[in-house]
């Protein structure tokens, strides 16, 4: 709880706060990051970000408060506070949001228009919570009718449950080392706003951190590694469907009185949605976050339609390229920034929790450290104008893959004996605590042809096979006008081959 000199502390700086930015280090010429400062007071450990129809921004942080940014005035105003580890902000209005706390998902309301929440209405709190630190609630993502999303974290068997708690409580569900004692620990959830109902849509979850819908109405989630997650991953979620860790089934009807720990991996295995896209463990992320889609009309460079996503443990945005084979989704993935590798310095903090577009189509981007490596703060990217050369989209064919490039390539620079190089490997499905990357291969590449228009690039592979994670890197190449590659490697997760 924010103690009353905090609160002073906070309240006295909104209409102070200094309000300027620092204008950071480039990651190559198309994004530049910028520093927002936070009041004073405020412990900016960001849980939820979303822009208002006024273009807004509404943030909400880990200690409770729900805040407001004005980007043109650079000020901030408590909307509301006093809420429980909220992790997710949805603006209705200029004058309303949806807030997911710990407890429940809440609207708030500004009544009386003076720019703070008079109401604070419970929408629903229709799961259970056995007082487990790691209950986390996420979300909420509004579907194409209306109906909204949330996501119910796993407990960790690093604590306890307590003796009061708010649901039943099946024993069944409380071994392992991540446990869904309660109702529905380790599920996507969806609520009817017309019935008024929240009902378990999706199991199979550990730690579903970020929920978005994408252009054509499809639900996905990221999911962290651990026991039953070889390595986070990106599910497309489907109503039904079980995403592999199993403990959530406990509340799965039919399942009264079967221990799920207790059925054979092979059997799980054959029960579960595999992801759509695979994140290698340590190599390209530890915890991704919050997915976004990238709809501003061009203004934020190159890619629009694509899905970026935030990451925890590296100065990191990542951004993804789906595609439907054979009737699943799969994809591609690669950094769209990548501080690490900046010039002199880490422009793009750890920590990227949230992500927002704003109007003018500029990314916010929300930080925290609370429990994981991170930072504080807010930041915002802005694309220069200027074409980052980068494959823009990678696409499964029968032989291997098209590379399709943001700009012209130069074609002496795709070498068939050198300029691309695959490697193949996949993780274990099992109890155990992530996985190694397993049965890692050598993909020869037997043919690279570059198109009439130098923008696309099909390499043929000696082989193809499906259950694998396909990396893929590039040696030398370059644009036409001698740019190279600013992020060379990508890593497809490869369900099914195309017929």
């Amino acid at each position: 709880m924010m103690s009353r000199f905090s609160l002073l502390v906070l309240v006295a700086a909104l209409v102070a706060v200094p309000g300027c930015t620092e204008q950071s280090a480039d990651d190559g010429p198309a994004y530049v990051v910028e520093t927002i400062d936070t009041p004073p007071g405020l412990i900016p450990e960001v849980g939820g970000l979303d822009v208002m129809p006024d273009g807004r921004l509404v943030g909400v942080f880990h200690r409770g408060e729900v805040m407001i940014y004005n980007a043109e005035t650079q000020e901030w105003n408590v909307f509301a506070q006093g809420l429980h580890d909220p992790l997710g902000v949805k603006a209705v209005s200029n004058h309303e949001v949806l807030v997911t706390q710990r407890p429940e998902l809440t609207r708030l309301t500004d009544t009386d228009r003076d720019g703070k929440a008079e109401r604070y209405d419970t929408v629903t709190d229709d799961f259970g919570m056995s007082g487990n630190y790691h209950e986390f609630a996420f979300g909420p993502a509004e579907g194409p009718n209306g109906d909204l999303f949330i996501s119910l974290n796993t407990a960790s068997k690093f604590a306890g449950v307590w003796d009061i708690m708010r649901g039943p409580f099946d024993p069944e569900g409380r071994p392992g080392r991540m446990y869904a004692a309660v109702p529905y620990r380790g599920w996507v959830m969806r609520y009817h706003p017309a019935s008024d109902s929240l009902e378990p849509f999706a199991s199979g979850f550990r730690s579903p951190n970020g929920l978005v819908f994408d252009q054509k109405g499809r639900l996905f989630a990221t999911d962290n590694q651990g026991d039953w997650l070889g390595t986070s991953k990106l599910y497309h979620v489907q109503q039904d469907h079980f995403y592999g860790h199993p403990q959530s089934l406990v509340w799965e009807e039919g399942f009264d009185d079967i221990q799920p720990l207790d059925l054979p991996v092979p059997v799980l295995n054959t029960m579960r949605t595999r992801a759509s896209v695979l994140f290698p463990q340590g190599i390209l992320a530890n915890s991704p976050t919050q997915p976004v889609i990238d709809t501003t009309g061009g203004q934020f460079g190159p890619f629009e339609g694509q899905m970026l996503i935030g990451e925890m443990n590296h100065p990191r945005i990542l951004r993804v390229m789906l595609e439907e084979v054979d009737g699943a989704m799969q994809g591609a993935v690669t950094t769209l920034i990548d501080s690490s590798t900046a010039h002199d310095s880490r422009p793009l903090r750890i920590g990227n929790n949230r992500l927002a577009f704003g109007p003018d189509g500029t990314l916010w981007v929300g930080q925290t450290d609370h429990g994981w490596p991170g930072d504080q703060g807010l930041q915002r990217v802005r694309w220069t104008g200027g074409t980052p050369t980068e494959v823009a989209e990678m696409t499964l064919t029968k032989e291997g893959f098209d590379l399709h490039f943001t700009k012209p390539v130069q074609p002496e620079t795709v070498r068939p004996d050198s300029a691309v190089q695959f490697t193949r490997y996949y993780y274990e499905y099992h109890q155990e605590y992530g996985s190694d990357q397993m049965d890692v291969q050598s993909v020869p590449v037997t043919d690279v042809e570059v198109s009439p228009d130098r923008r696309t690039v099909s390499v043929a592979l000696g082989e193809l096979v499906s259950g694998y994670v396909y990396q893929m890197d590039l040696h030398g190449v370059t644009a036409a006008d001698g740019t190279p590659i600013a992020h060379p490697t990508l890593y497809y997760t490869l369900n099914r081959l195309r017929q």
